[in-house]
């Protein structure tokens, strides 16, 4: 579900950019925005009580940490603070680069849980457990992703006296 959310709110925001919304003029920074909803949603379980049953809620994440971990509850609140965190550094342009990096440290430091909670075959809102096979790959697409956000393009550089596509020379202005 989550890659669900991930994907379509990207591909949501890159279609208004494509409508003229300068701000989703890329995909860069469609999916920054995207990995943002979806974060928001993630976040979200990190504090519904246990008597929800209609998304993952507190009680389940708690049951995906690892035994090692100390004061699981505690992480468990501290982690949807950070994804939160990093949803709205992922918004804000200026604050982009660190959001993508921090986020995806926090995914590679979330990954031990992920294997824990596929091994010790943990489900999330009272259905099945997500297989290890799927949860490997969608840490490492969100790491990515992160890292992608975190990157800014190079500046384009023109040939003085050239016309890059659309643009017109400094002195035409």
């Amino acid at each position: 579900m989550t890659v669900i959310v991930l994907l379509v709110a990207t591909v949501v925001f890159r279609l208004l950019g494509a409508l003229g919304v300068r701000r989703f003029a890329t995909w860069r920074v469609s999916a920054a925005h995207g990995l943002a909803v979806m974060l928001v949603m993630t976040a979200s379980a990190h504090f519904v009580p246990a008597g929800v049953t209609a998304m993952p809620n507190h009680a389940d994440l708690l049951a995906m940490v690892p035994p090692f971990v100390p004061f699981p509850a505690l992480m468990v609140y501290l982690t949807g603070v950070l994804e939160l965190a990093g949803a709205v550094g992922l918004v804000l342009a200026g604050t982009r680069k660190a959001a993508g990096i921090c986020l995806a440290l926090l995914f590679v430091a979330l990954l031990p849980a992920n294997i824990h909670a596929a091994v010790a075959d943990v489900p999330l809102a009272g259905g099945e457990a997500s297989p290890l096979w799927e949860r490997i790959p969608e840490q490492v697409l969100y790491i990515g992703i992160a890292l992608w956000a975190a990157v800014h393009p190079p500046a384009s550089r023109s040939v003085p006296g050239s016309l890059d596509r659309g643009r017109q020379p400094a002195y035409g202005r």
